[in-house]
Protein backbone atom coordinates (compact mmCIF):
# COMPACT_ATOMS: atom_id res chain seq x y z
CA UNK A 1 0.00 0.00 0.00
CA UNK A 2 1.57 3.73 -1.12
CA UNK A 3 0.10 6.90 -0.34
CA UNK A 4 0.96 10.37 -2.14
CA UNK A 5 0.70 13.55 -1.68
CA UNK A 6 0.54 15.12 -5.58
CA UNK A 7 2.88 17.81 -6.73
CA UNK A 8 1.19 20.96 -8.16
CA UNK A 9 -1.91 20.06 -5.83
CA UNK A 10 -3.26 21.47 -2.70
CA UNK A 11 -1.34 20.34 0.07
CA UNK A 12 -4.20 18.65 1.99
CA UNK A 13 -5.29 20.87 5.09
CA UNK A 14 -4.04 17.54 7.61
CA UNK A 15 -1.85 14.05 7.87
CA UNK A 16 -3.46 12.40 4.95
CA UNK A 17 -2.35 11.39 1.01
CA UNK A 18 -4.46 12.78 -1.57
CA UNK A 19 -4.66 8.62 -2.78
CA UNK A 20 -3.87 6.06 -1.99
CA UNK A 21 -3.05 2.51 -3.77
CA UNK A 22 -4.35 -0.86 -2.47
CA UNK A 23 -4.97 -4.17 -4.00
CA UNK A 24 -5.92 -2.96 -7.43
CA UNK A 25 -7.41 0.01 -6.34
CA UNK A 26 -6.39 3.44 -5.76
CA UNK A 27 -9.06 5.51 -3.36
CA UNK A 28 -8.56 9.40 -3.41
CA UNK A 29 -9.44 11.15 -0.32
CA UNK A 30 -12.22 13.82 -0.82
CA UNK A 31 -10.94 16.48 -3.01
CA UNK A 32 -12.00 20.18 -3.16
CA UNK A 33 -11.43 23.14 -5.92
CA UNK A 34 -8.90 24.75 -3.57
CA UNK A 35 -6.17 25.35 -5.79
CA UNK A 36 -2.17 24.91 -4.66
CA UNK A 37 -2.13 28.67 -3.65
CA UNK A 38 -5.09 28.16 -1.11
CA UNK A 39 -7.55 29.88 -3.56
CA UNK A 40 -11.23 28.86 -4.84
CA UNK A 41 -12.30 27.89 -8.22
CA UNK A 42 -15.40 28.88 -8.37
CA UNK A 43 -15.46 31.27 -5.39
CA UNK A 44 -14.99 35.32 -5.91
CA UNK A 45 -15.13 37.86 -3.55
CA UNK A 46 -15.37 41.37 -4.67
CA UNK A 47 -14.04 44.81 -3.36
CA UNK A 48 -16.95 44.88 -1.32
CA UNK A 49 -16.52 41.59 0.35
CA UNK A 50 -19.96 40.22 -1.66
CA UNK A 51 -19.08 36.90 -2.56
CA UNK A 52 -19.84 34.53 -5.67
CA UNK A 53 -19.77 30.78 -5.02
CA UNK A 54 -20.53 28.88 -8.49
CA UNK A 55 -21.08 25.51 -8.34
CA UNK A 56 -20.26 24.57 -11.94
CA UNK A 57 -16.97 25.78 -12.03
CA UNK A 58 -16.00 24.47 -8.38
CA UNK A 59 -17.94 20.78 -9.85
CA UNK A 60 -15.31 21.30 -12.95
CA UNK A 61 -12.22 21.95 -10.94
CA UNK A 62 -12.74 19.12 -8.89
CA UNK A 63 -13.31 16.42 -11.39
CA UNK A 64 -10.00 18.03 -13.30
CA UNK A 65 -8.56 17.57 -9.78
CA UNK A 66 -9.22 14.26 -9.19
CA UNK A 67 -8.28 13.33 -12.40
CA UNK A 68 -5.23 14.87 -11.86
CA UNK A 69 -4.63 12.90 -9.24
CA UNK A 70 -5.54 9.94 -10.75
CA UNK A 71 -3.19 10.15 -13.47
CA UNK A 72 -0.07 10.38 -10.87
CA UNK A 73 -0.97 6.97 -10.11
CA UNK A 74 -1.60 5.54 -13.43
CA UNK A 75 -4.71 5.70 -14.03
CA UNK A 76 -7.83 8.14 -15.28
CA UNK A 77 -11.55 9.54 -14.78
CA UNK A 78 -12.96 6.21 -17.07
CA UNK A 79 -10.96 4.13 -14.42
CA UNK A 80 -13.87 5.82 -11.50
CA UNK A 81 -15.81 2.59 -9.94
CA UNK A 82 -17.40 5.12 -7.31
CA UNK A 83 -17.48 8.43 -6.24
CA UNK A 84 -19.14 10.20 -3.11
CA UNK A 85 -20.28 13.96 -3.74
CA UNK A 86 -20.66 15.89 -0.57
CA UNK A 87 -22.88 19.36 -0.75
CA UNK A 88 -23.44 21.76 1.61
CA UNK A 89 -26.74 22.56 -0.48
CA UNK A 90 -28.85 20.43 -2.44
CA UNK A 91 -30.19 23.42 -4.23
CA UNK A 92 -26.88 23.24 -5.82
CA UNK A 93 -27.73 19.98 -7.42
CA UNK A 94 -28.82 20.40 -10.86
CA UNK A 95 -25.27 22.55 -11.46
CA UNK A 96 -23.57 20.08 -9.75
CA UNK A 97 -25.36 17.22 -11.67
CA UNK A 98 -25.25 19.44 -15.33
CA UNK A 99 -21.69 19.35 -14.88
CA UNK A 100 -20.99 15.95 -13.75
CA UNK A 101 -22.73 14.49 -16.82
CA UNK A 102 -19.95 16.41 -19.30
CA UNK A 103 -17.44 13.65 -18.32
CA UNK A 104 -19.88 10.66 -17.03
CA UNK A 105 -22.75 8.85 -18.74
CA UNK A 106 -24.87 5.78 -17.39
CA UNK A 107 -21.61 3.43 -17.97
CA UNK A 108 -19.50 5.66 -15.19
CA UNK A 109 -18.76 5.23 -11.63
CA UNK A 110 -21.64 4.45 -9.13
CA UNK A 111 -22.69 7.54 -7.20
CA UNK A 112 -24.22 8.61 -3.93
CA UNK A 113 -24.50 12.54 -3.29
CA UNK A 114 -25.39 13.72 0.03
CA UNK A 115 -25.83 16.84 2.00
CA UNK A 116 -23.36 18.44 4.76
CA UNK A 117 -23.76 20.73 6.85
CA UNK A 118 -20.61 22.09 6.17
CA UNK A 119 -17.11 21.73 4.37
CA UNK A 120 -13.88 22.72 5.49
CA UNK A 121 -13.49 26.24 4.23
CA UNK A 122 -17.01 28.56 3.92
CA UNK A 123 -16.36 28.70 -0.07
CA UNK A 124 -16.35 25.08 -0.63
CA UNK A 125 -19.79 24.06 -1.97
CA UNK A 126 -18.56 20.41 -3.20
CA UNK A 127 -16.16 17.88 -2.29
CA UNK A 128 -15.92 14.52 -4.17
CA UNK A 129 -14.25 11.30 -2.94
CA UNK A 130 -13.59 8.56 -5.46
CA UNK A 131 -12.35 4.90 -6.12
CA UNK A 132 -10.63 3.87 -9.83
CA UNK A 133 -9.74 0.28 -10.48
CA UNK A 134 -6.21 0.52 -11.26
CA UNK A 135 -5.10 -0.60 -15.21
CA UNK A 136 -3.29 -3.15 -15.74
CA UNK A 137 0.65 -2.28 -14.80
CA UNK A 138 1.33 -3.21 -18.55
CA UNK A 139 -1.34 -0.34 -19.67
CA UNK A 140 -0.18 1.83 -17.12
Amino acid sequence: MSGKVVAGKAVPRGKFPHVKVAGGFAFVSGTSSRRPDNTIAGAQVDEFGTTSLDIREQTRAVIENIGDILRSVGADLSDLVQVTTYLVNMNDFGGYNEVYGQYFDATGPTRTTVAVHQLPHPHLLIEIQAVALLPPEEQR
